[in-house]
């Protein structure tokens, strides 16, 4: 195993604090592993959206971990350029959101429907309905929507798109 995958592997076991089903690799977040001859290692992190109040956790987080794990000369780097979308979440990720009671995202795009007068359908990540509404803009995070599925009735967050 390359150094590289080594460091991926360890990566994959850094979970979001908020979201903690979700490691920094499922989200996307993680941009660029660079190695140089002497060892030092540098994680390239964008955040999910500019001003999350998880991404100092998850530092130290990452490099705790790759310490952890004999790499002692660890920087973590954060980039705000491109901006983090949810296209970067990867199928695992989006799975694991749903199998943890939260929708995954459902287009590439920010919503736009309010514009049209519409709500987006989101497919309840509990019974899989589409018959559900959304209670508010804000959920338990900045990144998440509350919804209602008008079916089981449950509530349930939405991972909103960006």
């Amino acid at each position: 195993m390359s150094i590289t995958e080594k460091i991926q592997t360890i990566l994959d076991t850094v979970t979001d604090p908020e979201i903690p089903v979700l490691a920094v690799t499922d989200m996307g977040i993680v941009r660029a592993l660079n190695v140089d001859e002497n060892g030092a290692v540098e994680v390239v992190i964008t955040p999910t959206y500019s001003g999350c109040p998880a991404m100092q956790t998850i530092e130290v987080n990452i490099r705790a971990a790759l310490q952890d794990n004999g790499f002692d000369n660890v920087t973590v780097t954060t980039v705000l350029s491109p901006a983090w979308t949810t296209d970067w979440l990867t199928e695992a990720g989006r799975q694991k959101l749903k199998d943890y009671g939260i929708a995954p995202p459902q287009e590439s795009t920010a919503d736009k429907s309010a514009l049209f007068g519409r709500e987006r359908a989101v497919p309840c990540p509990r019974c899989d309905s589409t018959n559900t509404e959304m209670i508010s803009l804000f959920g338990s995070t900045a990144c998440k929507a509350l919804h209602r599925c008008k079916d089981c009735l449950e509530p349930f967050d939405y991972f909103k798109c960006h």
